[in-house]
Order: C-alpha cells, then sequence, then structure tokens
C-alpha cells in the first residue's frame, strides 16, 4: 500500500478556500475557480481529489453541488478517484452523489446522529464507497461544521462504524488544523490501530517531515490544504519525498 498525498478543494460560496479550524469568516485562501484548482491537482500528479462542500458542512447547505459535479465530470475521465464530503445530511444526498460517479461519499453529522445511514449506503453501494469523517477536539468527536461537540471518542466511533460497514475513516485532528503548526501523530496512531479499514489523516501538515511521520502511523494516505495552498511545499515534492521513503 503506498501512502497517498491527496489534496483539498474546499468551497464556500463557490469559491475555493482554506479557513483556520473551520471558522467562517478566516480565510486565508480564496480562489475564484475551484474547477480550475481541481484540474491543476490532476496536473501536478494527484491521484485523489477531496472535495468538501463548507456551505453544506457549516450550514446543511448544499450550495456548491453544482460546482462538484463540473469537477466529477472533468476530472473522472482524467483517471481520479474523487471523495466528496460536506453537507451529506440523508441518503438521498449520497446516492445522488455516488450516481454521479463520486468514488467515495464522506459521512460526518449524519453518520453521528444515524449511524444506521451507514449500513444502509455501505449495504446498497459497497462499504469502499463509504467514509465516515471523525472530526476530533479535545478528544472528543465534533459535528455540524465544528459547531457541536458530541460525548464520544473517535475510537469508539471508528470501531462502531467500521462494524456498520464503513470502508474508511477520514480523521481530522481539529486541534492542528490550518495552524501550520505541524501534526500530533498520537490520536492518528491509536486510531489507527484500533480499526482495520484504512485511515486517511487530516489535520496540522505543515512540512514534508509531517508527512512522513503520518505515513508512520500506518494511515493509508493525508488530506493536505493549506500548506499546498500556503506553498509550504509542493504537490510533486509530497509525491517525491514519499516515493524516495517507500
Amino acid at each position: 500500500m503506498v501512502f497517498e498525498v491527496i489534496p483539498a478543494v474546499d468551497m464556500k460560496n463557490g469559491k475555493c478556500v482554506q479557513l483556520v479550524q473551520g471558522v467562517p469568516g478566516s480565510e486565508m485562501i480564496s480562489l475564484d475557480d475551484p474547477v480550475s484548482v481541481a484540474r491543476d491537482w490532476v496536473t501536478q500528479g494527484a491521484r485523489t481529489l477531496h472535495l468538501i462542500d463548507l456551505d453544506g458542512a457549516i450550514d446543511g447547505k448544499r450550495k456548491n453541488a453544482p460546482t462538484i459535479k463540473r469537477i466529477v465530470r472533468e476530472c473522472k475521465p482524467l483517471g481520479m478517484e474523487i471523495q466528496v464530503g460536506g453537507g451529506i445530511r440523508s441518503y438521498e444526498n449520497a446516492a445522488e452523489l455516488l450516481k454521479m460517479g463520486v468514488d467515495r461519499v464522506i459521512l460526518s453529522t449524519a453518520a453521528i446522529n444515524n449511524p444506521q445511514l451507514v449500513k444502509e449506503l455501505a449495504d446498497a453501494f459497497g462499504s469502499k464507497h463509504i467514509n465516515v469523517a471523525l472530526d476530533s477536539k479535545n478528544g472528543k468527536i465534533s459535528i455540524e461544521g465544528w459547531k457541536k461537540q458530541s460525548e464520544f471518542t473517535a475510537v469508539e466511533m471508528g470501531i462502531r462504524f467500521e462494524e456498520l460497514g464503513a470502508g474508511s475513516i477520514l480523521f481530522t485532528n481539529i486541534d492542528n488544523e490550518g495552524l501550520l503548526k505541524g501534526v500530533n501523530t498520537e490520536p492518528t496512531e491509536e486510531l489507527v490501530r484500533s480499526v482495520n479499514i484504512p485511515v486517511i489523516a487530516s489535520g496540522g501538515v505543515t512540512g514534508l517531515d509531517d508527512l512522513l511521520a503520518l505515513k508512520k502511523t500506518g494511515a493509508k494516505a493525508v488530506v493536505v490544504g493549506s500548506a499546498l495552498y500556503t506553498g509550504k511545499f509542493t504537490l510533486p515534492e509530497a509525491i517525491n519525498i514519499i516515493s524516495e521513503n517507500l
């Protein structure tokens, strides 16, 4: 299994943005054309695109659905895998995306509030197409665009969702997210040890050393946003250092 670096394309109000710890109005990056951004990541060597509708995650309104549809239409024929999250609150939302050609839907709030939804989707479409996002702050899972805190830990919910049929987990350490201060690998490593399905790491990547540190946890991949958009390193540099440290 080759560790993969996945560029994030986070969308808000039709633009590609990077927020600080998911807080609306904290944009450190704002680019007008998310479709062009996605195509650029493809040309730089990405094998997977990570698309998040922040309006959907924060307000429950999937305002960026038309843009996501365009990205899928233009990038899937180029061989891209595409995973999509943000505001997927129902079976119908997820089914629409999967039938459109999305490879993985990322469930967060809906999965925490209704765990059986994970089983229903896995039974209907196959586990490999169902990812559950576990966003951890101070050791507990956050939901509704990180506005609310649940009572569950990532390990507890990771084990539960694996039992229900999730094919992978996206684990974000909110304590490090968007701050460009480096990663804390311990929570990721603990989750990887606790489940048998792939874990995709996210949050806090600042330099190439962070990629290698997360690779050592046993995670399958890492989603990178701010570090790429602010030029801490390039995607080709990230791909090269991973290939040199197999």
